[in-house]
């Protein structure tokens, strides 16, 4: 898997933190609020966008006129940020494998959809800011994902050519991003994704990021890799 890698580029929602559940319960609760009905398959139909985007597809949907995007943006990030405070935790494997790379000298970096908030509250919730030597936020970008834009403006940071990268992606629109920036993408689906056929575009599909920590070429087949 690692050949010719010389740099990891994490998605951060699902990947290093166990933010997708927060995420939904601060959405369902401020689109409810301005009167969208909306449930976790809602939720899940825009997952890996920014969120501007999302907030933008469903005011159109609904036809919301008596609240700004903006303004409806900070109180759902104000809200996932309280939520990330008292409640986050890590993604299994996330310690191991920030210190498996960083002991053999990969270049690492953060390549998210969510805002520059909501990724400096999980880099000090988590403590894991060390780790990184490059941060990209799709926030400040003219493309968010599905576009490859914040995976090439990563590696640029990093200093690191597409294709020595490997991203690590839970979401269909971040794998599309992370192959169309012609990286290696290893894909950590939710369980409710586990058999999505459309999850076959990427390189490999683990369980957690434990798989990557205790992989060998024995594990790999049908670029599938299954870790008890």
């Amino acid at each position: 898997m690692l050949t010719d890698i010389k740099a990891v580029i994490f998605d951060m929602d699902g990947v290093l933190i166990d933010s997708e559940p927060l995420w939904r319960q601060a959405m369902i609760n401020r689109f409810v609020k301005i009167g969208i009905p909306f449930s976790e398959a809602h939720c899940r139909l825009t997952t890996g966008l920014r969120f501007k985007e999302v907030a933008a597809f469903w005011f159109k949907k609904h036809d919301i006129k008596h609240i700004h995007i903006e303004d409806f943006e900070k109180e759902v990030i104000n809200d996932l940020c309280e939520l990330i405070t008292q409640k986050g935790k890590s993604m299994k494997g996330v310690t191991e494998v920030l210190y498996f790379f960083k002991q053999k000298g990969f270049k690492m970096g953060i390549g998210t959809s969510s805002n520059l908030k909501l990724m400096n509250t999980v880099l000090d919730v988590l403590d894991i800011r060390q780790y990184f030597d490059a941060l990209s936020s799709a926030e400040l970008l003219e493309y968010g994902k599905p576009h490859p834009y914040v995976f090439l403006n990563c590696a640029n940071k990093l200093s690191a050519m597409p294709d020595n990268c490997l991203v690590i992606e839970d979401s269909l629109n971040g794998i599309i991003a992370g192959k169309a920036a012609r990286m290696k993408v290893v894909a950590i689906p939710e369980d409710i994704n586990k058999n999505n056929p459309k999850f076959a575009i990427a390189d490999y599909q683990c369980d957690s990021l434990l798989d990557i920590v205790n992989f060998n070429s024995s594990e790999l087949s049908n670029n599938v890799i299954h870790h008890d």
